[in-house]
């Protein structure tokens, strides 16, 4: 239905976990600003807000509130010097979080103009598994995906097989 209308394979990918995790009837809050795949999520008919730009290593009072059912997350918590902090002040039930994968071929995302584009982190699978864990979460799904691009070179190559980003499905333990 929405072939040829996602920007990126990750979407599509993103939004067939996300409906195999999340019916329609449960609310979202979605960390980051507005973005395309919130439109995407909005128009399959889920309920979704978004956080409004502010840092959330520092301001976590957005996620603190009872008034959703789930939190989504999709390549963010690499943006934060301690994505423990919103994990853990977290208060939905569910959570939905994609993460960069650090590649052993390339090095991690730097923006020198950008302040709020830097990789703080870029994971290996059981680090965010650790994370989750210790903030207080029961992953019960994950999936890797890869991202190839269509350029030619070793590294291109690579990122055919190689899996670029971790998507995880998880509940609250407590």
């Amino acid at each position: 239905m929405y072939e040829g209308q996602f920007p990126k394979k990750r979407y599509k990918n993103t939004l067939r976990f996300l409906k195999e995790h999340v019916s329609t009837d449960q609310t979202i809050l979605d960390l980051g600003v507005a973005n395309p795949f919130t439109d995407i999520m909005k128009a399959e008919g889920y309920s979704v807000k978004n956080t409004t730009g502010e840092d959330l290593d520092l301001e976590t009072d957005c996620v603190k509130a009872e008034n959703y059912d789930v939190l989504t997350a999709f390549e963010i918590f690499e943006h934060l010097v301690s994505p423990f902090n919103v994990l853990n002040d977290c208060k939905a039930k569910k959570l939905v979080a994609s993460v960069p994968l650090k590649l052993w071929f390339a090095s991690a995302y730097q923006s020198k103009t950008d302040e709020w584009d830097r990789h703080y982190h870029e994971f290996e699978d059981w680090q965010f598994d650790w994370l989750l864990e210790k903030a207080g979460w029961i992953i019960k799904k994950r999936i890797k995906i890869t991202h190839p691009v269509k350029k030619i070179g070793f590294r291109p190559i690579l990122r055919r097989f190689t899996p670029r980003y971790y998507l995880v499905y998880a509940e609250r333990a407590r």
